[in-house]
Parts: structure tokens; C-alpha cells; sequence
């Protein structure tokens, strides 16, 4: 039975134009992530918010822990979307992971993109010294994956603070935990899984799309040494430093964000 992809990903489609944005969310959240920026692209752009299966709306039941064993079972997701509203050269913006799920998609379709956007990307969490930061030792996220198995709500409350920061400002946390919170504890471990365990580093160089990259400030999650390791290693790339905290700042600085990408496609 052929599935319905549009159903199956909840895609959402806003505004028209002769160029389309689509909006990747990061683990632990969905497309809501993206109300605050995406929108404001409606009045030039068609833009496509999707959610990856398992996240937000998306149909639970197509998940397959095969299948989303790693990165390229995302990928494919986005592809599919892509292909199912027969979209090319698209300027596809993701958040955390959705950037290197973007990346390896447009390794395996080049003709589908147009532009990558990195938001707050990583191409390795984990720490390989003393070649390479990523801001984790492995000690790090074994414990963290062990407190989603035992207590996924108390993961939920200490994770989300850690990665928005912005202290001053607790109802962004609140909110990012109600969306980890939200989650299928066993499809949000092995996306938590897939995601910190992941070395997309070799991949780097088979890149071809021209890409920015979009380093906040201060991310505990993917740190400044990240950013600058991606800019060295993507041919065609740009590193943009912005002044938000965190690694949420399409939450904590939308504004900002929303600049920040549209200075660089009218750029193109």
C-alpha cells in the first residue's frame, strides 16, 4: 500500500513563490519549532514544514526502528517530502541534527538543493582528542541516555534547561521540556541514540551544496570549535556568528535568526 507521505511527515505548506524553504526540526521537537521564523518567509517564498516519523504528528505507526537506525532513515524522509511535491533546488534550513540529515540528503540527491542553512550544527558530539571538540565525552551522553531509559520525564526537566540556557528567561525551558516531554520515550532514546552517536565528519568533504552555518554564541550543545570545524571542512560554506545563547535561536532570538537567513539568501 503506497503511503501517503504528506499525511505520514504532517507537512504543512505556507505562502507561494518561485523558490521553496523547508524547515527541519531537531531531535526531541517538531515543525512548532520553526512558528516563530518560518512564517515570515510566506510572503516570498513557498515554505514546507514537515515532521520526521516518530515527532510531532507525524504517523507513529510508519516508524521503523530499523529504518531509523541512523541518519539516512531521516534523510530519506526528507527526500521523500521533497519528491512527493516534486520540488528542486530547494533551500533547505535544519536545526542541531536536521543539518546533517540535510547534508547526507543532499548527498544522496544533489538536485533536490539548492542552499543548505545549518542551524546550531554537528557533525560529531562526541569529544576526539585532541583532533577534534565536539563538547562530549562519551561518559556524557551514556548517563544522559541511561536517565531517558529509567526516568524519562526527570530527563526531560534537566536536558531542557541545558540546552536552551537563556536563564533569565525559564519559559523558553518550559517549553522545550513540554516538547521532549511530549515524545514516545522509546522512539526519543534511539533518536537521542542516532543523534549523539553520529560522525558525519567523513561526509563533509562529499558535500557539494553551498551551505551557512548559523553559530550561536554560547551553545552547550554544539560549541564554537564545532562551527569553526565545519567551515574548514564544507567547500562551500559560510560561518555566520550571531550573538543568541543557546541552541534553540529560533525560540530564544527569533528575530535575529530570521535576519540571519534572510540576509543570506537575498545574498544569492
Amino acid at each position: 500500500m503506497q503511503v501517503d507521505i504528506l499525511k505520514r511527515n504532517h507537512v504543512t505548506i505556507l505562502g507561494e513563490g518561485p523558490r521553496t524553504l523547508v524547515f527541519g526540526h531537531g531531535f526531541g521537537c517538531d515543525q512548532e519549532m520553526w512558528r516563530l521564523v518560518a512564517p515570515r518567509f510566506s510572503d516570498r517564498y513557498r515554505v514546507v514544514l514537515f515532521d520526521y516519523v516518530g515527532s510531532g504528528l507525524s504517523d507513529i505507526d510508519q516508524y521503523d526502528p530499523a529504518k531509523y537506525a541512523s541518519l539516512k532513515g531521516y534523510a530519506r524522509d526528507l527526500l521523500d517530502v521533497v519528491d512527493a511535491l516534486e520540488l528542486k533546488n530547494v533551500v533547505f534550513v535544519g536545526h542541531s541534527v536536521s543539518s546533517m540529515i540535510g547534508a547526507v540528503a543532499s548527498t544522496m540527491q544533489p538536485e533536490a538543493f539548492s542552499r543548505l542553512i545549518m542551524v546550531g550544527p554537528s557533525p560529531r558530539y562526541l569529544n576526539d582528542l585532541p583532533n577534534y571538540y565536539g563538547g562530549f565525552d562519551r561518559e556524557d551522553i551514556d548517563e544522559l541516555l541511561e536517565m531517558m531509559q529509567l526516568n524519562f520525564s526527570g530527563w526531560a526537566s534537566y536536558m531542557a534547561p541545558v540546552a536552551m540556557q537563556n536563564a533569565d528567561r525559564s519559559n523558553l525551558a518550559d517549553e522545550l521540556e513540554r516538547q521532549f516531554a511530549s515524545r514516545d520515550p522509546r522512539i526519543a532514546r534511539q533518536f537521542a541514540e542516532v543523534t549523539f552517536y553520529c560522525d558525519c565528519r567523513d561526509l563533509l568533504s562529499s558535500v557539494q551544496t553551498p551551505t551557512l552555518i548559523m553559530q550561536c554564541s554560547d551553545d552547550s550543545i554544539a560549541p564554537p570549535e564545532v562551527g569553526e570545524y565545519l567551515h574548514e571542512h564544507l567547500r562551500q560554506s559560510t560561518l555566520n556568528r550571531m550573538s543568541a545563547k543557546g541552541h534553540y535561536p529560533q525560540l530564544s532570538q527569533p528575530d535575529e535568526t530570521y535576519r540571519t537567513i534572510d540576509a543570506y539568501l537575498d545574498s544569492l
